[in-house]
């Protein structure tokens, strides 16, 4: 959370030209937001949630309430979205594939990690860049690196026909920019994972982007596949922000297409690591991505999507060869021209801040305000 100054450092350069929604912390309670030519609205009587804001649109927001100028706007900025389902996907970028791979061989232990990764970079490194997921040529590497007994659950969702998608955090338990996020206390191997998040409306239209960090532990996951619901889903373990920025003339699907994210995590020790990644790598097409969510579901209230993640941090942070793990206190930066900056401080998920407002008392919220007769 934060007030104005610090909030309005995260916003694109070119935030006065865009539409954007989010959602504040007003006395009252949790408000969605629209900002047009600068301008924040409070649009709770118009639409009391975020996801019935979004079904909403197109909307002017001159029928909310203004508050005054988004960047002197001085009250707490919460994660931009409340009853969207947040759902992920998986191993959509060749780095990260592999590393998912290396994981799994060295069953979730870093000090194994640097020898794997020669081993299946060697092998495997130029053909799964090249290749088109679910195509014959896919399909005929999978053999081959079947028989060479070097498959694995994790390249069959990276070249196969199916994407992973998978629920990253329950509905209102995402955490905004400058919020802290939360990794396991228990966690030795761990990252942040910088992605593109779409949102996403109830009848399966991208509306928009946002920043998103998909919080991993990489020796619990790296243990299991199947302990993918304890290595992604923890306390704080997912941030979205800064805000969502809608889709219009400034800003549309070809930019998230071709968006340039960075990453700079700044340790308490003086550590400092930075990355660079191109959507232009995406193995899947986000639209595609979006499309396999749908597949036979719906959400009714919309949801958003983290795209995938190119970063898997492999820079020794303490002992050689074992590459990158958070430590309390790193400062965790996600930006791109387009939508900002989202900034976390990690901490231990038993330290962040309690997740405590669920559906019901959400509700009992916009009840007692009178909201609850607002149609969007």
């Amino acid at each position: 959370m934060s007030g104005n100054s610090s909030f309005a450092a995260l916003l694109p350069a070119d935030w006065r030209g865009g539409r954007f929604l989010g959602r504040v912390q007003l006395p009252e309670g949790s408000t969605p937001i629209l900002v047009e030519g600068g301008i924040a609205y409070d649009m709770s009587r118009v639409a009391p949630t975020v996801s019935q804001l979004v079904e909403a649109l197109p909307l002017d927001a001159s029928a909310g309430r203004a508050l005054g100028p988004l960047d002197e706007l001085d009250a707490p900025w919460l994660s931009p979205v409340d009853l969207q389902v947040i759902k992920a996907c998986g191993v959509t970028f060749a780095t990260s594939t592999l590393e998912r791979v290396i994981e799994e061989r060295a069953r979730g232990d870093s000090s194994k990690a640097l020898e794997i990764r020669a081993r299946i970079e060697e092998r495997v490194g130029g053909s799964i860049r090249s290749v088109v997921p679910g195509s014959v040529e896919a399909e005929a590497l999978k053999e081959l690196l079947i028989a060479d007994g070097l498959w694995s659950q994790y390249l069959e969702v990276a070249i196969g026909p199916y994407a992973e998608v998978f629920t990253k955090a329950p509905v209102l338990a995402t955490v905004g920019a400058l919020a802290e996020v939360g990794v396991r206390s228990d966690s030795t191997w761990n990252n942040p994972e910088p992605e593109v998040v779409l949102l996403v409306d109830a009848g399966g239209k991208a509306v928009g982007a946002m920043l998103g960090n998909d919080v991993n532990l990489r020796d619990i996951e790296g243990r299991s596949a199947l302990l993918l619901g304890k290595a992604k889903d923890n306390n704080a373990s997912c941030s979205l922000g800064p805000l969502v920025r809608l889709f219009d003339d400034s800003f549309s699907i070809d930019d998230v297409r071709n968006a340039e994210v960075d990453l700079l995590i700044e340790g308490p020790e003086g550590y400092r690591l930075e990355g660079h990644s191109s959507m232009r790598e995406i193995s899947r097409d986000p639209l595609d991505l979006v499309r396999q969510t749908l597949s036979e579901h719906q959400y009714p209230d919309g949801f958003t999507l983290f795209l995938g993640t190119l970063f898997a941090p492999t820079q020794d942070r303490d002992d050689p060869g074992r590459g990158f793990t958070h430590k309390v206190g790193d400062v965790v930066t996600i930006s791109t021209p387009k939508l900002g900056k989202l900034v976390n401080t990690v901490v231990t998920s038993k330290q962040a801040q309690p997740w405590t407002q669920g559906i019901a008392a959400f509700y009992a919220n916009l009840g007692a305000r009178g909201l609850l007769g607002a149609k969007a």
